[in-house]
């Protein structure tokens, strides 16, 4: 029997408000039917919408939190007096074992930050990344970091492979997942020294990843990997510049069927083709940023977000919960330990 989980949400955050949240959860209780949810925010604002819907009576708590994080925050200011926000109670109620899992369409630096301070990082993990799914020929493609970390050393980057291929084993269901190291090319000689460094780690050590190598920009739509990993600088500059392309491309398009009688007679035949490439553009199915590495489980909705996007980092949220993901992360660090041991002993 699947067990309960507790979800604890920020529902002050993002830019619709708490509206599309008790909307969402609607949504997520036709998946997930053992599933609890803690909301911190404002009591006044969020029991009417509740009272609205009896279908999740029994199933909702309200914590009140008479503070909120606004995309303006700065991260540096809002820690030292944030703890009366729906964003740091929802937290808490992870770090204090009350739920198994944090969601939250609020400010990202903020709620790193937050996370960060409340939940600590895996140990073994020096830093979190924040993932990002892309839709690729193949199917799907975990990228990351997104933009956790302007840089990455050598032995960061390799966390980030581990964090990545147990991210893609567990939720994406893929029994052995390819891992890659984004790079300005894929020869050997290619790329900065902690890409490099990180090459020659993956390649020596006993982790039991598949690792391809090198991979270049185009290779991400391509789905030539499971997973590609990279600092956060040029993670998040590709995931920006990707999600222009795509709206580029939606604007082209649309433009062009419209031009003529003959372009929209065709758009009526190819109804179809164009709402399937609409729904692998559709930003909602990538559940926004997925933070990996912390001491609990975050999931960060995009800000502008609908209900169908909060319920589908809602679900992501749990699947990754009843993965386990976090002990699959952990026992793979501990397995590279021998290995950095004996080469720095070579070393020296």
């Amino acid at each position: 029997m699947t067990r309960e989980l507790t979800v604890s949400i920020d529902a002050m955050g993002g830019d619709a408000g708490p509206g599309i949240v008790v909307t969402a959860l609607l949504r997520a209780l036709e998946r997930h039917t053992h599933t609890q949810y803690l909301l911190h925010g404002d009591e006044a604002v969020l029991m009417p919408l509740l009272a609205a819907q009896p279908r999740l009576a029994g199933r909702v708590i309200v914590r009140h939190a008479p503070e909120r994080v606004t995309m303006h925050d700065k991260p540096s200011q809002i820690v030292r007096r944030g703890q009366n926000t729906s964003m740091w109670r929802a937290i808490a109620c992870v770090k204090a074992g009350e739920a198994d899992v944090v969601v939250s369409a609020g400010n990202t630096g903020v709620l790193m930050a937050m996370s960060l301070l409340q939940l600590r990082t895996i140990e073994g993990i020096a830093r979190p990344a924040i993932a990002s799914i892309w839709p690729t020929m193949r199917g799907r493609t975990v990228v990351l970091d997104v933009g956790a970390n302007v840089s990455a050393t050598a032995e960061q980057l390799v966390d980030f492979a581990i964090m990545g291929e147990a991210f893609a084993h567990a939720v994406l269901n893929l029994e052995k997942p390819i891992v890659g190291l984004l790079n300005v090319g894929s020869e050997e000689q290619k790329g900065n020294e902690p890409v490099r460094g990180a090459a020659r780690i993956l390649r020596d050590s006993r982790l039991p990843i598949a690792f391809h190598g090198f991979v270049e920009g185009n290779d991400i739509t391509q789905g030539l990997v499971d997973v590609v990993v990279t600092d956060g600088f040029t993670g998040n500059i590709a995931l920006k510049t990707a999600e222009g392309a795509a709206k580029l491309v939606g604007q082209y398009l649309g433009m062009a069927l419209r031009r003529s009688l003959m372009g929209r007679i065709g758009a009526m035949f190819a109804r179809g083709a164009l709402n399937a490439l609409r729904r692998n553009l559709d930003p909602r199915a990538s559940a926004g940023g997925i933070f990996l590495g912390l001491n609990g489980i975050v999931v960060k909705a995009h800000g502008g977000t609908d209900d169908i996007g909060f319920a589908g980092a809602l679900s992501m949220a749990i699947d990754m919960a009843r993965a386990d993901i976090n002990a699959r992360i952990a026992a793979d660090r501990r397995k590279l330990e021998p290995a950095a041991e004996e080469e720095q002993a070579a070393l020296t």
